[in-house]
């Protein structure tokens, strides 16, 4: 990968923001990190609207975190719209989400969802579960190096 791997973590939680990156900089994580609070925000920033629109320096995340129960744009129809957008479609989708659900697992994978995990309730368990997603998805797997056609 040419440049430093880039996350856009979507997540309208503050504390549970502020878990996950103590979570990432613990696992020695220091590559950029895009913080947006609700669905919305996040189709903003990967399509460069709004707040966003003169942002030169934005670009494709290489890895989306999604939380699944926002207000507005919830995570299943951020996932479902990114995931049906050429552009977007390609970029790996995690979902973190408190539900272990069978409901809520079957249709994040059913709408695209490259992993479903379940946020820990502690701190040392989230930083357990961060560390091998990172490992998977920065060491192990093979990303796209196109993300999308546009």
């Amino acid at each position: 990968m040419s440049e430093l791997p880039h996350i856009l973590l979507v997540e309208d939680n503050q504390d549970d923001y502020e878990a996950t990156i103590r979570g990432l900089k613990k696992n020695h994580y220091t590559n950029p990190i895009q913080w947006c609070r609700s669905g919305q925000d996040a189709l903003d920033y990967l399509d460069k609207k709004g707040s966003y629109a003169s942002d030169l320096n934005s670009r494709h995340p290489d890895l989306i975190l999604i939380d699944l129960n926002m207000p507005g744009i919830d995570g299943r129809q951020l996932l479902e719209l990114i995931k049906s957008d050429v552009k977007f479609k390609m970029i790996p989708v995690v979902i973190l989400s408190t539900s272990t659900d069978s409901k809520d697992i079957d249709q994040c994978y059913f709408l695209g969802a490259n992993s479903y995990i379940q946020k820990p309730v502690n701190f040392e368990g989230l930083t357990k579960a961060i560390r091998v997603m990172l490992d998977y998805w920065f060491d192990v797997a093979y990303l796209p190096q196109h993300k999308g056609q546009g």
